[in-house]
């Protein structure tokens, strides 16, 4: 089928790719022209602006860094909302509920176009594999006729409930996912200081209750040399930020996320927010070193 796709990051390069072999037609938009032509060359169409994707494609995917980029490409100047054969927005981008439930009912009331939000976990590696992980929030009617198309690159879909379900749930993954970083990491440097080799800890204890994917992955992404960036500690806080504001407003006590919020808002001041969530470690390799570079225990 015909899909529209807007944001070409980390995420949306892999998840075109997806689309592209499932054998869609596959229009897409960026605001940079870095990886058009990546894209073009694997057989995606390019438009020149939301509201040509949206006049061309009845379905559009966004996949983009925050509310504002997102309310930009929708109701900005030549936006989704003033196009003419939009039907259901699919987002993909991690925002919070309360502006999801915004922009659905002003989508509505611009065009009548249905917007499910579809937040995803999983990360690029996920994307490119075709596993993500996918929490749907809207009319469970358009989320049952989407899911056959969003296998592509994802391996479940879950209807949560009504608009702003999904980015709830994205939020509680988030929660799970940024304390359990933070957790390891304050292993690792505990591990280091008392001796211990910190990069057999995800093979002790695997198979043990300790042992997630997170495990696995982040113990050699912060006991070896750092690589790519693969999801970065400021895209964790702007998750932890939009977590705070939601327990604010729903009253739920959060003592451990809003520590944790803590550690990323110092990380990143640090100069660490463009890296890797992994290079949360730093903060104990630092704190490890006294002013005058001697370490101590």
């Amino acid at each position: 089928m015909k899909i529209g796709f807007c944001g070409l990051g980390r995420m949306g390069v892999p998840m075109v790719r997806r689309l592209l072999q499932a054998g869609h037609e596959v229009h897409v938009w960026n605001r940079s022209p870095g990886p058009l032509g990546e894209i073009r060359a694997a057989g995606a169409q390019v438009c020149a602006t939301p509201r040509e994707l949206g006049d061309r494609c009845a379905w559009v995917a966004l996949c983009l860094f925050d509310a504002a980029a997102v309310r930009d490409v929708v109701f900005g100047a030549e936006g989704l909302a003033q196009a003419g054969a939009l039907e259901l927005l699919i987002d993909h981008s991690s925002i919070p509920p309360a502006e999801t439930c915004e922009f659905s009912d002003r989508l509505a009331r611009a065009n009548g176009a249905v917007w499910l939000d579809a937040p995803v976990s999983g990360g690029t590696g996920g994307a490119a594999a075709g596993t993500l992980a996918i929490m749907a929030g809207g009319p469970a009617d358009a989320c049952a006729r989407a899911t056959p198309l969003l296998m592509a690159y994802a391996s479940r879909v879950t209807h949560m409930g009504p608009t702003g379900c999904g980015q709830v749930t994205k939020l509680c993954n988030q929660t799970i996912v940024t304390t359990t970083v933070a957790a390891i990491a304050e292993s690792i440097a505990l591990a280091q200081d008392a001796g211990v080799n910190a990069a057999r800890l995800n093979e002790a204890l695997a198979g043990g209750w300790a042992d997630s994917t997170l495990l696995q992955i982040f113990v050699p992404r912060m006991t070896q040399a750092p690589g790519p960036a693969q999801a970065t500690l400021d895209t964790m806080l702007k998750d932890l930020d939009a977590v705070a504001a939601l327990a604010r407003a729903q009253g739920t006590a959060m003592p451990v996320a809003a520590a944790t919020g803590q550690s990323y808002r110092l990380a990143s001041r640090q100069g660490l927010g463009a890296e890797d969530a992994s290079q949360l470690i730093q903060l104990y390799e630092r704190a490890r070193k006294r002013p005058d570079g001697e370490e101590h225990r």
